[in-house]
């Protein structure tokens, strides 16, 4: 099984491409849903940001408020740091453990949702392909106040948070341009899809594993044989 990312900067339309993806049966694992798990309550994470920031980034409920924690960490560049430090970790294993158990289903591969992969940089080499969907800077714009309601100004700010659109196409294996209708968004996405499925290169890996298995279990066999031949002398 190999892995693909998606990525795309915010309200590009990132998650649009991933629900069409999952139409196609093939699996998504993304980061937000495994960033909502490591901080779940009494969790190593949840303890580490209730002592790092305080009672006042959760509710009365103890869940993580994670708009106020989002307004701390957006306006200062060391807390973000913190909190990167502490939850990344839990994040991918959290992720690699979801797709350990789809190659234990026999997906030949599985779609790594991850918003900031090229920012962090930490999962980047992992990936066998990566997706990148991209749009007009204009319409991107429009997008995010729509959808969250911002000013005009902090929605410049929160896009010009993130790595820039021309950076991240440059590291693309596929580009999905999403400044059209949703028509043309699904026709992109499905030639994506029907290249990656074609793709035998799961097949590579799956016999390198098996024939590391198959190496070790030679070796152990061998091993006992010589430490059964020597306790007989």
């Amino acid at each position: 099984m190999f892995l693909v990312g998606l990525t795309g900067g915010i309200a590009t339309g990132k998650s649009t491409v991933g629900n069409i993806i999952r139409e196609h049966g093939i699996p998504i694992i993304d980061a937000d849903i495994a960033a909502r798990i490591v901080v779940e309550p009494g969790k190593p994470a949840w303890h580490k940001i209730r002592k790092e920031f305080g009672d006042e980034v959760f509710t009365d409920d103890k869940q993580l408020d994670r708009t106020k924690l989002g307004e701390i960490i957006f306006n200062n560049v060391e807390k973000r740091r913190i909190l990167n430090s502490i939850t990344h970790t839990d994040i991918y294993k959290e992720m690699c453990w979801q797709a350990f158990k789809y190659c234990l289903r026999g997906y030949p591969f599985v779609v790594m949702d991850l918003p900031l992969l090229f920012e962090t940089g930490n999962m980047t080499n992992y990936m066998h392909k990566i997706i990148v969907v991209v749009c007009d800077e204009e319409i991107q714009l429009e997008r995010l106040m729509k959808r969250s309601g911002y000013s005009e100004t902090k929605a410049k700010l929160r896009i010009a948070a993130q790595m820039p659109q021309e950076q991240k196409m440059e590291q693309a294996n596929f580009l999905i341009e999403n400044s059209g209708s949703l028509e043309d968004l699904r026709n992109q996405t499905i030639r994506v899809i029907n290249v990656l499925q074609s793709s035998n290169y799961h097949w590579k890996l799956r016999f390198m594993i098996a024939s590391f298995f198959l190496i070790l279990l030679i070796g152990i066999y061998f091993l006992k044989i010589l430490f059964f031949n020597r306790s007989k002398e």
